[in-house]
């Protein structure tokens, strides 16, 4: 009776599946990055390693398999970014959602008022038509505390008027961002982190490099009016998309961020 080479089971089909979509899911975070480079380079080492090993070259074996023991080391340093943001993204998208335990706790004050969206949309289309530069960063859940001590606090309710009079050219505040968490204005003239891994075409300026940067890294949601054309734009999940329309903005506060 001959025996199956393999034995399949139903876990391990699983298995595969699961890490598949694990490599996938790491491979979409990072491949419009610089690491997705080093992530193949790494990956080429090992299968160097697995094929110096099998054909029992010794020498070659021992100082790869020294290199692969501070493997994980090394890839907690070289992608600290990118696990910072795979983890926020889990943490928002998938825990905050279905946690049975956390939700009403999460969700408490989580939605912008419809009233504040409104005065938010309307002094985005009022500096889009004078092409007023504007940076407005919007947290739901986290306080962004490191963000907002670089700037100036104000902890004031979202007004239209405020909101055209702080980005107006000649304002003593206009220059950095604003930052929005739940129903408030909390501070102004904030500084942003600038990623080198985010890349640009040519015709968008720091303001966008600075948004891009931002969502990167704390994964809020960043609005952006063009001091150069008036476009408006948002940030969300790594993408940068021009607003076309009022119902397109509106919809844009329904997402978790």
């Amino acid at each position: 009776m001959i025996q199956a080479f393999i034995t399949l089971r139903v876990l391990d089909i699983l298995d595969i599946v699961l890490v598949a979509a694990l490599l996938y899911q790491v491979y979409q975070w990072i491949k419009s990055s610089v690491a997705i480079n080093i992530f193949v380079g790494i990956f080429a080492i090992y299968l160097f390693w697995l094929l110096v090993k099998a054909l029992k070259m010794h020498l070659l074996t021992t100082i790869l398999g020294q290199f692969m023991g501070v493997g994980v080391i090394a890839l907690i340093i070289v992608f600290q970014q990118e696990i910072r943001r795979f983890f926020l993204h889990i943490g928002t998208k998938y825990f905050s959602k279905n946690s049975k335990f956390f939700i009403d706790y999460l969700r408490t004050g989580n939605v912008f008022s419809s009233i504040y969206t409104e005065e938010i949309i309307k002094a985005c289309n009022a500096m889009s038509k004078t092409k007023t530069g504007a940076l407005i960063v919007l947290s739901k859940k986290s306080e962004l505390s490191s963000y907002t001590e670089t700037g100036d606090y104000i902890n004031s309710e979202i007004n239209s008027n405020l909101i055209e009079n702080i980005f107006f050219k000649n304002s003593p505040l206009h220059d950095g961002a604003m930052i929005i968490v739940r129903n408030k204005i909390v501070a102004v003239r904030c500084t942003l982190p600038i990623n080198n891994d985010v890349k640009l075409a040519s015709n968008y300026g720091m303001r966008h490099i600075s948004a891009m940067s931002m969502n990167y890294q704390t994964n809020a949601m960043v609005i952006t009016v063009s001091e150069e054309t008036g476009k408006i734009s948002y940030v969300w999940e790594g993408e940068l998309i021009t607003i076309n329309s009022d119902k397109e903005f509106k919809r844009i506060f329904k997402s978790d961020f």
